[in-house]
């Protein structure tokens, strides 16, 4: 029996299946170290060794990945970085090649960042499902804040310029420091006892990410998301993202987006009404607009009848047009009525409940109904002036002026001499009556 022969590798295999098994081993991991040997290739990727007291490992970040740190590097600093491990196979050296990079101090924080907000988020406190929508009506807004701050100035700032009426309850507490979670949940949890509010904002200005550390808080996050009161959470600028933000109801970019959230616009509430009235003005003209062609197509389109059956039929349509418009414009108007008299009543349900504001909007309504009235009479009055019009260029105001029209026994118009012959019976129409000829000569103009 013949032995089978072994099998023999390359170089280049060995090194090959040695980096998919590395590669494979390990995915993803995260190395603390000091940075040595730090080389920026003309490429733009960087080469640089991480080592402790007793080991060293070469790495390499290409610059798809580096163009996103935050820092450049440099010997002798300490650093946490996010990495996969593979090998360099020409030389047959195991590396990693990292796709994150940060100081090991903001590293440090990332990392217990990343571990709560996987951790949380794993329980549910995340979940949409179990978010309060916030409330339609706002009376009363509770801000946990630092009082001193710029956070507390931008929200009554924001405030006092959107909704005047609202109250604002402070409830203060730190922001920053080892001391600032135990305020921040005594201060939300005196909120929750009073039950004085209708909605909360937490938050403070932007920072570092240790500066945004209390609001990284364990305990504070799962008080956040047990609270009765719906909460807004406005942390930082809009770049920055804490874990109050994600357990949270509602999150605002900043503590002046926050503000708006839970005040209502009433300059806002009064254009959109504003707004709404001069649709209401467009589609009545528009109306009358069409109504007025519509005439006007009608009168192209009629056809060379007897002159006096033509008038009495432009009478008549005359009529009809006038009393349907008149139905039309009152109908319209009492349309108009209705949904004004709603609109007033639907903004008198989301405006704060002021007489001023009350007082402001009826002399609004007022000068609308007005408005809308004049329009309607000038449309008539132009709608009149076109009728009066049409009427001085009718066949019978021609007739009228010492003209006749002269027709043959069956109704045909005569235009020309060409039309009839010697001995033809005509018929000439005058503004009193009608005469009934013969043609005894026909005489062409020279």
């Amino acid at each position: 029996m013949q032995a089978q022969s072994p099998d023999i590798y390359t170089v280049s295999r060995l090194n090959a299946e040695v980096r998919l098994t590395l590669e494979l081993q390990f995915q993803s991991l995260w190395l603390c170290g000091e940075i040595s040997n730090f080389v920026a290739a003309s490429s733009g990727h960087w080469y640089f060794s991480l080592k402790d007291q007793a080991a060293q490992v070469k790495a390499a970040m290409f610059r798809q990945s580096n163009r996103n740190a935050a820092f450049r590097p440099q010997n002798g600093q300490q650093v946490l970085v996010r990495a996969r491990i593979s090998v360099y196979e020409p030389r047959g050296e195991y590396q990693l090649l990292i796709d994150f990079i940060e100081p090991a101090g903001d590293g440090l924080l990332r990392q217990q960042y990343e571990m709560l907000k996987a951790k949380l988020a794993a329980e549910g406190l995340f979940a949409p499902e179990r978010k309060k929508a916030l409330p339609a009506q706002v009376q009363r807004v509770g801000v946990i804040t630092s009082p001193t701050g710029a956070a507390v100035r931008d929200i009554l700032t924001v405030l006092a310029r959107r909704a005047p009426s609202l109250e604002v309850v402070i409830y203060p507490a730190l922001v920053q420091g080892h001391q600032a979670p135990a305020d921040l949940l005594a201060a939300l949890s005196h909120a929750i006892r009073r039950q004085e509010v209708d909605v909360l904002i937490i938050g403070r200005g932007g920072g570092s990410l240790e500066d945004l550390a209390c609001f990284n808080d364990e305990q504070l996050a799962r008080a956040i998301a047990a609270c009765p009161l719906p909460i807004v959470s406005a942390v930082g600028h809009e770049i920055d993202f804490t874990i109050a933000d994600f357990v949270a109801d509602v999150r605002a970019a900043t503590p002046s987006a926050a503000a708006e959230l839970v005040s209502p616009d009433s300059r806002a509430q009064l254009e959109q009404l504003q707004l709404l009235q001069q649709r209401l003005g467009r589609a009545i003209r528009l109306a009358l607009g069409h109504s007025a062609q519509q005439l006007l197509q009608q009168h192209n389109k009629l056809q060379l009848l007897h002159p006096k059956r033509r008038l009495e039929q432009q009478q008549q349509r005359l009529d009809e047009l006038q009393m349907r418009l008149q139905q039309q414009m009152t109908h319209r108007l009492e349309v108009c009525g209705m949904q004004q008299q709603q609109l007033l009543h639907r903004l008198w349900q989301v405006l704060p409940d002021t007489a001023a504001q009350q007082s402001q909007l009826a002399a609004l309504l007022q000068r609308a109904m007005r408005a809308t009235t004049q329009q309607l009479q000038s449309q008539q009055q132009l709608w009149q002036h076109q009728c009066s019009q049409l009427q001085q260029v009718s066949p019978l105001a021609t007739l009228a002026r010492g003209y006749s029209v002269v027709t043959t026994g069956d109704g045909q118009l005569i235009r020309s001499v060409e039309q009839v012959t010697v001995g033809v019976d005509l018929s000439i129409t005058l503004p009193d009556g009608r005469l009934q000829s013969q043609v005894t000569a026909v005489m062409p103009k020279a």
